[in-house]
């Protein structure tokens, strides 16, 4: 997506210090996107986001739906964005909205990890 720095899956929400997957305890699976504001916006990213989830359904803290931000416009941003997905409180969404916690990367498997799976198997024809 142009505009995009960098995108690093990993950890986040938690109060234990370094989680792993093996041992994420109060932490969520996140992914930490580095964007250039001057490409692309928050909103079109939110939007990119919303497209691609479905938050219909409660899940554990480890699988939760959250947007983390980092400025008073991001959050703003983030409860409209979950507003529109709610239909205007006519479908219940579990999206948690945050400010931005301390990040850790996630183990190197877990990075680009669908294009990992996809190259590893075997042509079809």
């Amino acid at each position: 997506m142009a505009g995009v720095i960098s995108c690093v899956v990993g950890y986040t929400g938690g109060e234990k210090k370094s989680p792993t997957y093996q041992n994420i305890m109060d932490s969520t699976e996140a992914f930490m996107i580095e964007f250039d504001p001057s490409i692309i916006s928050y909103e079109e990213i939110l939007n990119e986001w919303a497209d691609q989830h479905a938050p219909y359904y409660p899940s554990k803290c480890q699988y939760k739906s959250g947007v983390w931000f980092t400025s008073d416009e991001q959050r703003i941003a983030a409860e409209k964005k979950v507003e529109e997905l709610s239909k205007g409180g006519q479908r219940k969404v579990y999206v948690d909205v945050e400010p931005v916690k301390a990040f850790y990367e996630g183990e190197e498997y877990h990075q680009n990890f669908l294009d990992k799976q996809v190259s590893s198997r075997a042509p079809m024809w």
